[in-house]
């Protein structure tokens, strides 16, 4: 059977026992803290010593926050798809997009029939999945006209309306054994979740079989869907049979079933807290590393989730190509862009309103966007061919590396969009000298769990969802700062694509200028496809988490202000403040704090002094790797506001009074919303400010903050300037023409012009950072603007 290609994902499957109810979400909680992608429990509504299952979920979503939540599986006879698709999308939306569905046909009968279900056949049990699989998804789609009609042999749905649409397109996955329920997944289903422990010798390669069978039969790509396993096991130091001892020999034995058996998702069946966290931090990555090197030895490509239209069309004999469009969305289609002109090489990917796929990639992280066609390259030469065919379009153009653009840079209305999302690879080139080769469009969350087996890291932002290439073309402000500096300081060559389609790499010796402009202005010269970094040797590190009562916000800032200056470099430490407002409610102070070291008497010494800072309402420090902290999960971006929201910020070499009394008092006034504050110094400060686009080397501290009201906003950030000294433009939407000399002050924006004017002479390139007139030097009648 074939490796399907798809990213592994790792699971638990938790019996939900009411005996001890906190436990069950406990161990819920554990397997998000370890890493795991998913948590799964049994639903058996009929078993008087479990917990109800769709209760269970909804109590554990509201206690995670990254992890994703399913049955393993949901007992449909007890359950009416109608209401249990409206449950499902109602949850999805509560938890950020982070339920996943997963049926069974219903097996106990005599204990279904106990509770009031219907008894069916096993014939009957089929075809109810079937049609519960086409109400779900009608209810699903609230944009088609009409309300759901299903006039079924089990089920019959009368007009019923439709809605509400989940957050996430939510896979429908089918626990089964026999062919006719089989045949069912592969004509229908987005995934199969057998057990493994059910399995007789032979059974998952000929279930594979008929599904892949069926799949093709309805016109489908096999690779479409999802193959899930329940496994089960037990760990120890000797080897006693099969998924029996040390994580290596799990490792091993788990790697044929995925390159050879197609298996993609494993959920570990445990209640024990030890297995938990062995599996998710020895085994889980060690078969990570097992799988991508079968697959680069072998040459499979990975698709992440589905095969979507390209396999389709493979299959269905359609030109090579060629993308069949539904009606709806030729009706949605926008003015000024040439959507037939498209290139080939684009097609099978691009994104229009009415695709699938559309909701999933309009949006950023706090802009919700509305483009008119997002374009997702998967190479350098793809961006070019995105790049010519979007300056041809009389539309905006926004480039996208992982949408997390605070200025809502990243995506746009009615325009084009360029996503670097599929150029998402990570390579350690020479671990020993810690070179490393990091596409843009990866994420910093996959870049630490790449590094960290070779005991690398990057200092790379303080959230792990962040795109790669929006944070190394601007700073970089990270975790680890104040001893490994920013993330450009980290950059050794870009390879990029200018605006004329030249693909060009720029290091200290090939295009020295472009490559000093590049680190922290880079947005606004051309898309870079590539980094190389010199990333640093950095082994686990101390993650504190103090909670403070806000009450005397100023002497809470300068307190912890005055700590971050005096203490060693190795800790590096952010604050965030929100509440307050007209209400005058409580307003609470969260600091993170990251001591990278391995001495822990220094780490306690260090950190200790993080106590005095006010009146401490809970606080936390463990030793975990640098991974840890920097998680994030795959929910796609839902957006906010249409234009985003108000940003502004200033750097500071101290926290001092006057500072501190003016952001507290915007805040407790409504003024702003939330309050950030991250140490810089440090190693950032040994760097001379000339060496790249980045200017700001001699200050202490970032201070950030969101507004509610512009012309107030603005007005409070105009005093707020006698005590700030610069700003990092990711944190700025300010348009105002002095905002860019504040970005780049001296010598820096006339140097930045002139590297402007060489290498993007049409200023195609004004989405993030508008530079002005390209021969002048100050900003003043500019009309500049920093975004």
């Amino acid at each position: 059977m074939p490796d399907y290609g798809h990213d592994l994902r790792f699971g638990t499957f938790i019996t939900p026992q009411n005996r001890d109810p906190e436990t069950p979400v406990a161990l819920a909680r554990l397997s998000e803290q370890a890493g795991l992608d998913l948590v799964t429990f049994q639903d058996h509504p009929y078993q008087p010593a479990f917990l109800d299952t769709w209760t269970l979920l909804s109590w554990v979503a509201a206690r995670t926050e990254r992890i994703h939540l399913a049955a393993n599986v949901h007992s449909l006879p007890m359950r009416p798809p109608a209401v249990l698709a409206r449950s499902a999308a109602s949850l999805d939306l509560l938890s950020g997009g982070r339920y996943d569905m997963a049926l069974g046909a219903g097996g106990f009968w005599d204990a279904i029939a106990a509770m009031g279900g219907v008894r069916r056949s096993p014939g009957a049990a089929v075809q109810a999945v079937s049609e519960a699989v086409d109400i779900m998804r009608a209810i699903w789609d609230p944009d088609e006209r009409g309300g759901v009609r299903v006039d079924g042999e089990q089920y019959q749905v009368v007009g019923a309306k439709r809605g509400p649409a989940p957050a996430h397109d939510i896979p429908i996955w089918i626990g089964a054994l026999k062919p006719r329920m089989l045949r069912l997944i592969g004509e229908k289903a987005d995934g199969w979740l057998p057990s493994l422990f059910y399995l007789q010798d032979g059974d998952l390669e000929r279930g594979q079989r008929v599904i892949d069978e069926a799949a093709v039969a309805a016109g489908r790509d096999p690779r479409e869907i999802r193959r899930l396993l329940n496994i089960s096991g037990a760990f120890s130091s000797q080897g006693q049979g099969f998924l029996q001892g040390p994580a290596e020999q799990w490792a091993q034995e788990l790697l044929p079933l995925v390159v050879e058996s197609g298996v993609s998702t494993f959920i570990l069946a445990s209640d024990d807290p030890r297995d938990i966290q062995t599996y998710a931090e020895e085994v889980a990555p060690r078969l990570r590393e097992l799988v991508e090197a079968s697959r680069l030895a072998a040459g499979t490509v990975g698709v992440a989730g589905t095969a979507g239209t390209a396999g389709i069309a493979r299959i269905a004999g359609i030109a090579d190509g060629e993308v069949v469009r539904s009606p709806k969305a030729l009706r949605l289609r926008r003015s000024g862009i040439a959507y037939d002109a498209v290139p080939v090489s684009l097609r099978r990917s691009a994104v229009e309103p009415g695709d699938k796929e559309y909701e999933r990639v309009r949006s950023t992280y706090v802009r919700s966007g509305s483009p008119g066609l997002v374009l997702r390259p998967e190479s350098a030469q793809g961006v070019a061919d995105a790049l010519g065919f979007a300056r041809e379009q009389e539309v905006p153009l926004a480039i996208r590396s992982g949408g997390h653009s605070m200025a809502g840079a990243s995506t746009n209305d009615g325009g084009v969009v360029v996503s670097l999302a599929r150029l998402k690879r990570v390579e350690v080139v020479d671990a020993a000298a810690g070179l490393v080769r990091v596409e843009a469009g990866a994420r910093w969350s996959q870049v630490a769990e790449v590094l960290r087996p070779h005991g690398l890291a990057i200092s790379s932002g303080d959230y792990g969802g962040v795109g790669v290439g929006g944070l190394a073309t601007a700073g970089g402000i990270g975790f680890l700062g104040r001893e490994h500096g920013l993330t450009i300081d980290h950059v050794v060559a870009v390879e990029m694509v200018l605006a004329d389609g030249t693909m060009v790499r720029a290091d200290a010796g090939r295009h020295p200028e472009l490559f000093w402009a590049v680190r922290g202005a880079g947005a606004a010269l051309g898309v870079v496809t590539a980094f190389e970094f010199a990333a640093r040797p950095v082994e686990d590190v101390v993650f504190g988490r103090f909670i403070y009562d806000g009450a005397d916000l100023p002497g809470v800032l300068e307190r912890w202000g005055e700590v971050v200056e005096g203490a060693p470099r190795a800790l590096t430490s952010f604050l965030y403040a929100g509440g307050g407002g007209a209400g005058g409610g409580q307003v609470q102070v969260q600091v993170m704090a990251v001591f990278d070291g391995a001495d822990d008497a220094e780490a306690i010494a260090t950190l200790t002094p993080l106590l005095d800072v006010g009146p401490v309402l809970g606080q936390s420090a463990q030793r975990v790797p640098y991974a840890a902290i920097v998680h994030a999960d795959d929910a796609p971006y839902q957006g906010g506001s249409v234009r985003g929201p108000l940003l502004s910020n200033g750097f500071a070499e101290h926290l001092t009074p006057a500072l501190t009394r003016e952001v507290a008092g915007a805040l407790r006034g409504g003024v702003t919303q939330w309050l950030s504050i991250r140490a810089v110094g440090g190693a950032v400060n040994d760097v001379a400010a000339s060496a790249t686009a980045f200017p700001h080397r001699h200050q202490n501290f970032s201070v950030a903050d969101i507004g509610r009201r512009e012309p107030e906003y603005l007005a409070y950030w105009d005093r707020m300037r006698r005590f700030t000294d610069g700003l990092y433009v990711n944190f700025e939407t300010d348009t105002r023409p002095e905002r860019l000399v504040d970005a780049f002050p001296g010598e820096a924006l006339g140097r930045l012009r002139r590297v402007k004017a060489e290498y993007d002479p049409e200023d195609v390139f004004d989405q993030a950072i508008a530079l002005g007139p390209l021969g002048g030097v100050g900003a003043e009648g500019s009309g500049a603007e920093v975004r």
